[in-house]
């Protein structure tokens, strides 16, 4: 497979790392000083591209593969103001699969929130809170990582109808961000009530896991079209 890296940081170099040592071709390499590579024979060779870039400039980088008629892996969050536009798009042919997270232990946790949010819905005595821990590069907060965890919590909690870093409420799940050294990422959720707490964690070591992931999801999207995410993947992992 001959992948397009757009965004060459950190995340393009260590996924740039996995997808040499799965036996893929880097064709490709995007940043910020060679935007105008979207034109070149090299971009027009890959079979798909993976973007790791940041909110401001997202979703021009999605236009600007899809006019090249390339399906688009991206893990950057901080957009989805924009989504109903993308799905659009999507729609009329083009491709993105996109995760707030690529992590395979990230998405666990996703359905441990969501199985124990449904469980902690019938006791009442317990509050719950969030709190997620990143490096100081990223930009965007809460992460959209934490964003998809909130809102997952919510919809299976009745007594909770929103999240918000800074309002306070019965009906409000409070949220923190910290932005720190270059922790990978850290989620926690938490639910306390007077007389004890429960605690859920993940916890990145490094980024192979995001990158991994990224890797496996555009070797899936190769030769699909339209929204994909990684509940249209997980199906097919083994």
């Amino acid at each position: 497979m001959k992948i397009a890296l757009i965004g060459y940081g950190k995340m393009g170099h260590a996924i740039e790392e996995i997808a040499l040592k799965r036996g893929h071709e880097i064709v490709c390499r995007i940043d910020r000083d060679n935007t105008a590579d979207f034109d070149s024979p090299a971009f027009a060779q890959a079979d798909v591209a993976i973007e790791f870039t940041t909110p401001a400039t997202a979703v021009d980088n999605y236009y600007k593969a899809f006019a090249a008629g390339k399906p688009v892996v991206s893990g950057t969050t901080g957009w989805l103001e924009r989504l109903p536009e993308i799905k659009e798009a999507c729609s009329k042919g083009n491709t993105l699969f996109y995760a707030s997270n690529f992590s395979l232990g990230v998405n666990i946790f996703f359905a441990m929130n969501r199985w124990l949010a449904s469980v902690m819905n019938h006791v009442e005595e317990y509050r719950a809170s969030l709190e997620e821990i990143h490096h100081i590069h990223k930009l965007d907060h809460p992460s959209g990582t934490a964003i998809t965890l909130a809102e997952e919590l919510i919809a299976n909690t009745d007594r909770l109808s929103q999240w918000s870093e800074d309002k306070t409420g019965d009906d409000i799940l409070p949220v923190t961000a910290i932005r720190e050294g270059e922790v990978p990422g850290t989620h926690i959720i938490r639910y306390e009530s007077d007389a004890d707490v429960i605690t859920i964690e993940h916890r990145a070591k490094s980024r192979k896991g995001f990158a991994l992931g990224a890797v496996l999801a555009a070797e899936f999207t190769v030769g699909k079209q339209g929204w994909l995410t990684m509940q249209d993947m997980l199906p097919f992992l083994h």
